[in-house]
């Protein structure tokens, strides 16, 4: 097919392109894909610049997770450039007290224990109860994880505890913008994800049951409709 669409995928902390394993299979036919990585960075701006120096004239955004809060930036500094716009299991809500004490939770378990000892205390909290016994998933998510090194951690939290309050974008972000989040997911709860629907111009929110904070792994089939679905609705 000539002139594919072209489209970014966009991993969360400590991802890659494993976490669209399932969306890769089904999307790669008819679009253009790619899935950067964000080792090495320390500011969702700079990972926002880094992909548009991958990017051709036109594209659209899919992310999840930290790299939703990268497509915030990439609205902001090239909206005329992206045609389809989908977020998931992501918020836009500046940094609170309790995130802060989380992240420095995280660090000091890293090095304590290394990413290993941050992965078994991360999996169970980020994907939905009945997949704790899923062997199969979990060491999926561990292996992706344990591909980075402390630094990368470091920087990734240090973007995160630097961000913008990305709920001043909502209102000037005049895309239909597509929203996906897990029913239970304890990251970004449904919730926030409401809210980003109702501070937006034009949105399109689906929560998908039995579902944590990993979609894409969790739930392939229900965010691969969504993903079609959405990706070829005319642009606005």
């Amino acid at each position: 097919m000539p002139n594919k669409p072209f489209v970014f995928l966009l991993p969360g902390m400590l991802c890659d392109a494993e976490v669209w394993r399932e969306q890769i299979a089904v999307l790669q036919s008819n679009h253009e894909l790619c899935i950067p990585v964000f080792r090495g960075f320390d500011s969702f701006e700079a990972m926002a610049q880094h992909v548009l120096s991958l990017a051709p004239g036109r594209f659209s955004v899919v992310a999840h997770s930290m790299g939703g809060r990268v497509a915030m930036e990439l609205i902001r500094l090239a909206p005329d450039r992206i045609d389809h716009f989908i977020v998931m299991d992501m918020g836009v809500h500046p940094v609170t007290p309790q995130e802060t004490a989380r992240n420095r939770q995280l660090l000091e378990l890293a090095a304590e224990g290394g990413l290993q000892a941050v992965a078994e205390s991360w999996i169970p909290f980020m994907i939905h109860p009945d997949r704790h016994h899923d062997e199969a998933l979990k060491q999926s998510i561990r292996s992706m994880v344990l591909r980075n090194d402390i630094n990368d951690l470091c920087g990734q939290l240090q973007a995160a505890q630097d961000r913008a309050d990305q709920s001043q974008y909502l209102p000037h972000i005049t895309h239909r913008v597509g929203i996906i989040c897990g029913d239970s997911d304890n990251w970004n709860p449904p919730e926030l994800h409401k809210g980003m629907h109702e501070a937006l111009v034009n949105s399109q929110l689906a929560i998908i049951p039995a579902c944590g904070h990993m979609a894409p792994m969790e739930q392939p089939a229900a965010v691969n409709q969504l993903l079609l679905q959405w990706l070829q609705q005319d642009k606005v």
